[in-house]
Formats: C-alpha cells, structure tokens, sequence
C-alpha cells in the first residue's frame, strides 16, 4: 500500500516563475525524502511600474510515506 502525504509551500524568485518553482522544490528535497509530484496552485509577482520585482508561487507537494520506518522509542525530544 502507498500513502501519499502533501504539503503546501511557497517559492520565491527575482527571475521566473519557472525558477522559483525549482528552487523550492530543491529546498523541499533537503529535508523531505520521497518527492513524487508537485501541482502549482497559484502564480502572483510583485511588481513597479512595468517590472516584475519579485516571482511567487504556491506548490502542492507530494510524497510517498515511508511505512517501513521503524519508530524511535525513549524519551522526548
């Protein structure tokens, strides 16, 4: 069985929208194993004038559970 979690997280970028969707997904994969799909959920930008300042966008991730994890016991964190 495969159970698929997902998480909604924002990128940023002063260059494209295509490039602050890389970025977060690399950010992402640094601390969550099993990346397995992203959706792009909204595009916006900051801008003045007639110039793009800065690219956002919003990513629902997903990915795969680990269900063989084996759970640590003792203590608190």
């Amino acid at each position: 069985m495969e159970i698929k979690k997902h998480l909604i997280i924002t990128g940023n970028s002063t260059v494209s929208w295509k490039d602050a969707i890389v970025k977060a997904i690399a950010e992402a994969s640094k601390t969550i194993d099993y990346l397995s799909e992203v959706k792009i959920l909204e595009q916006r930008a900051n801008i003045d004038g007639d110039k793009i300042l800065e690219y956002f966008v919003d990513l629902d991730i997903s990915f795969t559970l680990d269900l063989d994890r084996k759970k640590i016991s003792g203590g608190n964190v």
